[in-house]
C-alpha cells in the first residue's frame, strides 16, 4: 500500500502551481474545473511518483495557519544531498520566504531546513 496523493486547498492555484514547479521541479497536469460548482484543481507530480493535488473552490474558509496546530502540519521534500538542501534554502530565503530553522542536523538525525512556503504552509527540505 502507498499514499496515492495528498491534497490541499489554496487561494491562488496558479501561484501555488508555479511555486512547486519552480522550487521542487513539479510537473502539472492541465487542470480540472467543475463548471457547476467552480471547483478547480491541478495534480502536481514529483520525482519518484509522489503527487500533490492543489484545489480551489468558491467561499473557502481561510483560517490562521498556526504552525503548532493539530492535523496535517507540513510536507517534506527529500533533495538527495546536503548541498541541495543548502542551495534551495538559500534561494527560498533570497526570494522572500521565511526560514524557520536550518539547514541543520535535527535531534533525530535529519539534515533539513523548514520554511514557510506558499500561502503560509510549512515545507521541510531534507536530504
Amino acid at each position: 500500500m502507498h499514499i496515492e496523493h495528498i491534497a490541499m486547498y489554496v487561494n491562488d492555484l496558479e501561484a501555488t502551481r508555479d511555486f512547486f514547479i519552480k522550487y521542487f521541479n513539479a510537473t502539472s497536469n492541465s487542470g480540472y474545473q467543475n463548471k457547476t460548482t467552480d471547483f478547480r484543481s491541478y495534480f502536481l507530480s514529483f520525482d519518484n511518483g509522489a503527487r500533490l493535488e492543489i484545489m480551489n473552490r468558491p467561499s473557502m474558509k481561510d483560517g490562521e495557519k498556526n504552525l503548532s496546530r493539530t492535523g496535517y502540519i507540513h510536507i517534506a521534500f527529500s533533495l538527495g544531498s546536503r548541498e541541495a538542501v543548502d542551495e534551495l534554502t538559500a534561494k527560498l530565503k533570497e526570494d522572500g520566504y521565511e526560514v524557520l530553522s536550518g539547514p541543520r542536523v535535527t535531534g533525530d538525525g535529519y539534515y533539513e531546513s523548514c520554511i514557510v512556503g506558499i500561502e503560509g504552509n510549512q515545507i521541510d527540505i531534507t536530504v
